[in-house]
């Protein structure tokens, strides 16, 4: 059965990395530990831990796991171009090494958790924004609508005219439910502010976020077109978007999955993400992981809702301090159900 636990705050936690090797075109990080302890097997996606974002969220709490948990672990990451073959044979590898829980990071998974999990009945696989119907998989997914319309929200106070952008990594249902959320908290808030959408790759093509410089360059184009609010959804390739911002005074970039601004890569630019609209995948990864330990498998369902502190709006900066009270607002009529936020355009 599906064990709902509290929502666990992982924080960041150093963990030593023992090996690192190269195979197939994927980087392979172990760390080792003792016959008797449970070995978690993470299947990142493209971008992999590094990414200053979605995979990095997954990344500290399996950090945490191994810091509270004394776990062992192996790390994967998808490379772009790769074939769903490719992310079958990831998953089985780490299956057949005996690492149970086996998780995969993103929903390019999908298919591959699937048809993995069905042949492994005795391992639990966990899947991150996607579900599975498969009985020995653990859903994690987020209501990213609801904390993206809270970024929209903010993106339509601090505009100064009203001209707002949004950059998806890829054209897929799961991003538009980022970019539904966030136009119609734009649109609610201020109903004259315009919201131009673009995306950086479509269909199987992922390369959208793993590619920072076509996020750079796409926000060039909207700051030259003088939209002065940019919320990049779009995996490592966000990072690009950020520097742009950060190049042009008097702009604001959003962040997304991790605090950007706290984050090693990008605390330079600080100053210019106004927020991070983050989404706890750490704390999905970090209750799965614990719950294979302590001998009841988490499987089946669990969305992550604002509700619960499973997307949320960071604050580190300051920058939302003079307009916190409207968050707060927002943040009540969506949790009351008084705001339904929409999960396609």
């Amino acid at each position: 059965m599906r064990r709902v636990s509290k929502i666990v705050s992982a924080s960041a936690v150093t963990a030593a990395l023992a090996l690192t090797a190269t195979a197939c075109g994927e980087s392979s990080t172990e760390s080792g530990s003792d016959s008797d302890t449970i070995k978690v097997g993470m299947a990142y996606d493209v971008g992999g831990r590094g990414d200053n974002s979605f995979n990095d969220s997954a990344a500290r709490g399996l950090d945490k796991a191994k810091a509270d948990l004394g776990v062992e672990t192996k790390e994967l990451t998808a490379k772009t171009g790769e074939t769903p073959a490719d992310r079958e044979q990831r998953l089985t590898s780490l299956a057949e090494g005996g690492f149970n829980p086996v998780i995969g990071v993103g929903f390019a998974y999908k298919d591959a958790i699937d048809k993995v999990a069905a042949k492994f009945p005795k391992t639990t696989f966990g899947l991150v924004d996607s579900v599975s119907d498969v009985k020995n998989v653990d859903s994690i997914v987020f209501t990213e609508e609801q904390g993206s319309y809270l970024a929209g929200v903010a993106a339509a106070l601090k505009s100064k005219d009203g001209k707002i952008g949004f950059i998806g990594g890829v054209d897929t249902p799961l991003i538009k439910k980022f970019a539904a959320g966030f136009q119609q908290g734009v649109k609610d808030t201020k109903p004259d502010a315009s919201v131009t959408i673009q995306y950086l790759s479509t269909g199987t093509d992922f390369s959208g976020f793993g590619a920072p410089d076509k996020g750079k360059a796409a926000a060039k184009g909207m700051l030259d077109k003088g939209i002065d609010v940019i919320y990049a959804a779009a995996g490592g390739s966000g990072a690009g978007a950020i520097e742009a911002v950060a190049a042009k005074p008097g702009t604001w970039a959003i962040g997304v999955d991790s605090d950007q601004a706290k984050d090693p890569a990008l605390s330079k630019y600080a100053g210019s993400i106004m927020t991070s609209m983050v989404k706890n995948v750490d704390t999905g990864v970090f209750e799965l992981i614990k719950s294979v330990q302590d001998g009841k498998p988490s499987t089946g369902t669990h969305v992550y809702s604002l509700a619960e502190n499973g997307v949320s709006l960071t604050t580190t900066g300051g920058h939302l301090a003079d307009i916190q009270a409207k968050l707060d607002e927002a943040k009540k009529k969506i949790i009351d159900g008084q705001i339904k936020v929409n999960t396609t355009l």
